[in-house]
């Protein structure tokens, strides 16, 4: 086995795959960041609110304010360098730090293409990207052509466990037997042209439901195949159009599109460079050396180690709701960082109630007072958002002179078209609970059952 290791470690493959990869990478995220701050969402979602939901744990990252816009302005030139692959190190990793902060702000903005790009990013800091076709190469001299196979069968091998496990999170028996929540969210797109009529039909939601499926557990295997590749990037190209078309999930299909490039061999990929080099005038011919990049084996340990641990981390990571008691969708407990994607319509409301421990008296709290709309939404449905904004309000209004504070909410949801029910155990002060990994035993147990990994 170790043998066999070795063997594999040393092994050789043209390097543009992975320049072609950094340009796209850093391309896409310059637009992103550039839609973002033209859409107005940096001040309506960092700077206006006065209260953000943290991560456990990374509650001391907080908007700072209008300086915010300096972490999107150095996110943004990080990805351009990225993108050129000047100063590529520093770079990628002034891209990770940047983003994941972002990120991190605050936890009602959270998707699950927002964390693909930090661990992606994260991942990027450990491969030579920088070594054929960039700046770095034509200012230092050295150009590789070739580099260890690995590195890109690591970009490979992230992807399809991003498709594999959406695929995986998608055997439940909401979304195969009912087909939600599709059922609820596609006939809403009645004014789509040619396809709006439809999306009214009950059996497109479930043509919906069972296609979305069996790619997201084919789709890698497809693209690794050399005849079904082509098939596979076809449909890759097809399903995203078709989700932007549907959803409004910004530039995450695009991301998906360009980074299934990686699957294919050299040839395309110098296709590729070829065609950016007659449009900048680049002369290509000057990166293609046909030396190979020979990582030193201690340094080559070192980082295969560290993307071993990545990849274990990633592989159980999803996995953890098992540790928790009850319906996943229902606790969230374990939800986040699984690629759960789309596979819930959570609705309810919150009703704070503040009570005078020792009196009795009491009042009901206005959210609008403290939270945006959007992050009311958020919060009435997620029994963590639910918490961090209980200890929140009870330490408010202790500031404001209120004794023996005490916090109670009125909680009822909705999930995936079924009747609300109670949701929060309304007896339960809130304001003595505390955040951690344990089981929150005040969720009122689901009333249903969702078969299903």
């Amino acid at each position: 086995m170790n043998f066999q290791l070795n063997e594999y470690l040393k092994k050789n493959t043209e390097a543009a795959p992975l320049a072609v990869f950094r340009i796209f990478f850093g391309l896409m995220m310059f637009i992103s960041i550039i839609r973002f701050w033209s859409y107005g969402w940096i001040d309506k979602l960092y700077v206006q609110p006065t209260f953000f939901f943290s991560y456990y744990g990374f509650d001391f990252i907080k908007p700072i304010g209008s300086y915010t816009y300096l972490i999107f302005v150095l996110c943004a030139v990080s990805a351009l360098l990225v993108m050129i692959g000047y100063k590529y190190r520093i770079a990628i990793i002034v891209f990770f730090l940047s983003f994941t902060y972002i990120e991190l702000m605050d936890k009602t903005t959270y998707l699950n293409h927002y964390y693909f790009i930090s661990i992606l990013s994260f991942l990027l800091i450990f491969l030579p990207a920088n070594a054929y076709y960039s700046l770095d190469a034509k200012i230092r001299g050295m150009s590789f052509q070739k580099i260890p196979v690995w590195t890109i069968d690591t970009l490979k091998l992230l992807i399809g466990i991003v498709y594999f496990y959406a695929g995986l999170a998608k055997l439940n028996s909401d979304w195969l037997l009912t087909a939600m929540p599709l059922k609820i969210w596609l006939p809403s797109k009645y004014d789509i042209p040619l396809i709006g009529d439809l999306m009214q039909q009950e059996w497109v939601h479930y043509t919906f439901s069972y296609t979305g499926a069996i790619y997201d557990l084919t789709i890698p295997f497809l693209l690794l195949s050399r005849k079904t590749r082509v098939f596979g990037f076809i449909m890759v190209v097809m399903f995203h159009i078709l989700t932007r078309v549907l959803f409004p999930i910004g530039m995450f299909p695009y991301v998906m599109i360009v980074s299934a490039l990686i699957f294919f061999g050299g040839n395309i990929h110098h296709k590729i460079l070829q065609f950016i080099s007659r449009i900048f005038n680049i002369k290509k011919i000057g990166f293609d050396t046909n030396r190979a990049l020979i990582i030193r084996s201690v340094r080559t340990k070192i980082i295969v180690s560290i993307v071993g641990i990545f990849f274990v981390i990633q592989l159980l990571l999803p996995f953890r709701y098992m540790l928790y008691p009850g319906e996943l969708f229902w606790t969230e407990e374990g939800y986040r960082f699984s690629w759960r994607v789309m596979l819930m319509e959570k609705a309810g409301y919150a009703n704070f109630k503040i009570v005078d421990q020792k009196t009795g008296k009491r009042f009901y709290v206005d959210n609008d007072d403290f939270l945006t709309p959007f992050q009311q939404k958020q919060m009435a449905t997620q029994p963590d958002f639910i918490l961090e904004y209980a200890n929140y309000l009870k330490k408010h209004f202790e500031k404001q002179g209120h004794q023996n504070v005490q916090v109670f909410v009125e909680s009822y949801v909705a999930l995936n078209g079924r009747l609300s029910s109670q949701y929060i155990d309304p007896t339960v002060d809130l304001g003595k609970q505390k955040e951690s990994f344990e089981h929150k035993t005040w969720i009122i147990p689901f009333k249903d059952e969702i078969k299903g990994l």
